[in-house]
């Protein structure tokens, strides 16, 4: 598991921790990928890590940083995305990764400052991140979630905003609030929770249901729908 060093004064830094046993107290970034990600590649690639394509992660560095966190996940750049090996056990571990987390931070892009959550026409209740299909398991595995204005202002947490989410979402208050157990929940439910969210790839509709599961699976891109035949 690759993390990435939240102070970024001498430069963006990622350590590597073989052992999961010694893998240190991290926070956790959860989004909706956009063009131009900062990728692995650039932060391994000489040159400087600066301008508008760094602002989302120096974002997340920081805000880790200021509630005490050495370090951040982010998956647009913690994994080596060429590797097709690398990026299936990945996979196959993120469910685990943001359960493990200490807290997941929940960018949502699409927030302004001023929105008022509690409203029926809320930029929260509308934003894209409650339609992303990786985001799902993002808002499920991890015990605390802190949801983030496009401006790195808290909204508040998945169990203070637990009755909206819901209404949103269709997962029962339980669930987010960790009161009734995932592997109480039936297969049709489940699937009933990813029915209108969408990926980039036909095959990630069923790769980011497996820790949702608790299933493992190699990821063959380019199977496409066959993917969710074999989940």
């Amino acid at each position: 598991m690759r993390l990435l060093r939240t102070d970024t004064e001498n430069g963006i830094r990622l350590e590597s921790f073989d052992d999961p046993t010694r893998i240190p107290r991290y926070a956790i970034l959860s989004h909706r990928w956009r063009d131009n990600e900062v990728l692995y590649m650039d932060i391994i690639s000489p040159g400087p890590n600066e301008g508008e394509r760094f602002s989302k992660l120096l974002g997340a560095c920081a805000i880790a940083l200021k509630n005490g966190f050495k370090y951040v996940w982010i998956d647009t750049c913690c994994i080596d995305q060429k590797s097709s090996a690398e990026l299936s056990e990945s996979i196959n571990s993120m469910f685990m990764w943001y359960k493990e987390s200490a807290v997941c931070f929940a960018y949502l892009y699409d927030v302004e400052g001023d929105d008022d959550a509690q409203s029926e026409d809320s930029a929260f209740r509308k934003s894209a991140w409650f339609t992303r299909g990786w985001t799902l398991q993002e808002l499920i595995a991890p015990r605390t979630v802190v949801f983030l204005t496009k401006t790195w202002e808290v909204i508040g947490t998945k169990h203070a905003l637990a009755g909206i989410i819901e209404d949103v979402t269709r997962i029962e208050y339980g669930i987010l609030c960790g009161l009734i157990l995932l592997g109480d929940i039936c297969v049709a439910k489940k699937m009933s929770w990813a029915a209108n969210r969408r990926t980039t790839k036909v095959e990630d509709r069923a790769y980011s249901l497996l820790g949702i599961f608790g299933i493992n699976m190699t990821t063959i891109y380019g199977e496409g729908k066959n993917a969710f035949i074999r989940l």
